[in-house]
């Protein structure tokens, strides 16, 4: 007889720990698993905003980064201009194309020079040559002259000065043509 009260006295005891025990358990399941969800969320939501196209990409482009240069026609064919305040050169080509060209060496940052005996620009510094479309001709310089984005507007040449561009390699695409 003293044996079945004691059971019973042991279960009760067991008994009751356990149950706020499993309650406080599931209770924790359940927030881990909702934090779990919360994360998942969180993380597709992210890959998706990478795989989605910027809006930067449809906005034109700021009117204080866009600098007028000219008018189309103070630019003759064949021409190289300097533009001194902008720290650039505007090179129309003989078929009208226009390419913008930052005067800054990409070897040690000297100014190029506009050498229009041999038809190429020339760095003071260290000897470097380029060509008239900013391709290296003679070293130290690591690479091309910096292209600047031209636009072409209403008869005047705009120059992108947020858009400068470390190239490896002339392209046509850097060419804009005035219509």
């Amino acid at each position: 007889m003293t044996q079945e009260p004691n059971r019973e006295m042991e279960r009760r005891m067991t008994d009751k720990p356990e149950q706020p025990e499993r309650g406080r358990r599931s209770f924790m399941k359940k927030i881990w698993l909702i934090l779990g969800f919360v994360a998942l969320a969180e993380f597709l939501c992210f890959i998706i905003s990478l795989l989605r196209p910027s809006k930067e990409t449809h906005k034109s482009i700021p009117a204080e980064s866009l600098r007028v240069i000219g008018n189309v026609e103070e630019f003759p064919a064949g021409s190289v201009t300097p533009d001194r305040v902008n720290r650039l050169y505007i090179v129309r080509e003989k078929d009208g194309a226009f390419l913008a060209l930052s005067l800054t060496c990409p070897h040690l940052g000297c100014s190029v020079l506009w050498n229009e005996e041999s038809q190429q620009f020339d760095c003071p510094c260290h000897s470097s040559a380029f060509d008239r479309r900013g391709i290296v001709l003679s070293s130290p310089a690591p690479r091309p002259l910096d292209y600047l984005p031209v636009i072409i507007e209403e008869g005047k040449v705009k120059v992108d000065m947020t858009g400068v561009t470390r190239r490896k390699r002339f392209e046509p695409s850097q060419l804009t043509y005035a219509l």
